[in-house]
């Protein structure tokens, strides 16, 4: 059911020839299976006929490097309802093809390593471990603003900037129901271009300055939802976390003042292309699920079992938004048995999904990493295709 060997210890060469294959067996079962564009559409706006739709790749590098060929039946088998379509690495940004020094996303991912994003921002990995996390930022002074904005700040229009993106559309896009996606919308970026710690402080301290970088942010999102929707998406992921564990990691008060009028012109801008919003933010967010509604979220993701109480969720805002995600990783399909792994998942699908017109993308919680057992992860794709 897997690889032979350490799948870590495979050459770049090997892992990108396997990453290859992968994609192109997927992509050929995409094409080849029955259209399903409008019948996501349909429960996304919970006027479907009860079905859930199913987004199920969502996947580390290394969860493909271990189970490969197997993980690629899987897919052909059961292909997914919808795609996210991601133009370029979350890690690294838009690389022109004629950038000197061309940084490679799959030995970023697999080995130790340690780069600068197109942002200013110093990212690092660790060989084994999933994403990769800031170690340094472009903007430590305030006074450096002026420059950072005038020289520093990527060209959202770039040319080429979203040619992966409009590719993957023209591929899949008859059928299926693409989401274009925005990784770092806003806050994400926010921390990631001045620091975690020194953004909690700016906010009480440096408000104006803060503005100032929150709305060029912004702009650059802006920019990108409509490209995103003159390439004819049917909906933009924006990913952009705000809650711990417990809630959320500042005030709503100030969440509303500094950030919700944001939303709202990037929500308001994807619906003007006629695509969903579909917004992403782990942790506990259920303070600031009812603003989101009210600017225009289509559907929530990713409801973390472990953070947010779903049935709650369900008792304020069922009907009201459509849910993605819910299906734990890190305790049902890392430790669970595959009866487990069914049991839940249909129990997710009749929470979030059935009572709503089928308004809920399986999809689970956060990408799928390569400590799954095989036997669950065919567990979880036949429980969302509805098998017992």
């Amino acid at each position: 059911m897997e690889t032979s060997g350490d799948y870590l210890a495979l050459s770049l060469a090997e892992m990108k020839a396997a990453l290859q294959r992968f994609e192109q067996r997927v992509g050929a079962a995409l094409e080849a299976a029955p259209p399903s564009k409008e019948r996501v559409k349909r429960a996304l706006r919970r006027g479907g006929d009860g079905r859930c739709p199913v987004w199920l790749k969502r996947l580390s590098p290394d969860i493909v490097l271990r189970y490969g060929d197997d993980l690629a039946d899987l897919f052909c088998r059961w292909p997914d309802d919808a795609i996210r379509v991601v133009p370029y690495d979350l890690w690294l940004g838009y690389q022109p093809p004629d950038r000197p020094g061309q940084i490679d996303p799959v030995e970023i991912a697999t080995r130790d390593a340690e780069w600068e994003d197109e942002w200013g921002t110093r990212w690092a990995h660790a060989r084994g471990g999933v994403g990769a996390t800031p170690v340094d930022h472009p903007l430590k002074d305030w006074s450096q603003l002026d420059d950072y904005l005038a020289h520093r700040l990527p060209d959202p229009h770039a040319p080429g900037r979203l040619d992966a993106g409009a590719a993957a559309l023209r591929q899949h896009g008859p059928t299926r129901y693409c989401m274009g996606t925005i990784h770092l919308a806003l806050f994400e970026r926010l921390h990631a271009v001045r620091g975690m710690m020194e953004v909690f402080s700016d906010l009480y301290t440096q408000e104006r300055e803060i503005r100032r970088l929150i709305g060029a942010i912004a702009d650059f999102a802006l920019v990108l939802i409509r490209r995103w929707g003159e390439l004819g998406a049917d909906a933009v992921f924006l990913t952009d976390d705000w809650g711990s564990q417990t809630g959320l990691m500042i005030s709503p008060d100030m969440w509303r003042r500094l950030f919700k009028p944001h939303y709202a012109a990037m929500f308001a801008e994807c619906h003007r292309w006629g695509m969903d919003v579909i917004f992403h933010s782990c942790g506990n967010v259920l303070a600031i699920v009812g603003d989101l509604i009210e600017v225009g979220m289509d559907v929530l993701d990713p409801v973390q079992p472990g953070a947010m109480d779903m049935q709650e969720l369900v008792r304020r805002y069922g009907g009201q938004v459509s849910f993605c995600g819910a299906i734990d990783l890190q305790h049902l399909l890392s430790r669970g048995t595959p009866q487990e792994v069914r049991s839940e998942v249909r129990r997710i699908m009749a929470l979030l999904g059935h009572p709503f017109g089928g308004g809920f993308l399986v999809s689970p919680a956060n990408v799928l990493t390569p400590e799954i057992p095989f036997e669950n992860l065919v567990a979880l794709f036949d429980a969302a295709r509805g098998n017992v």
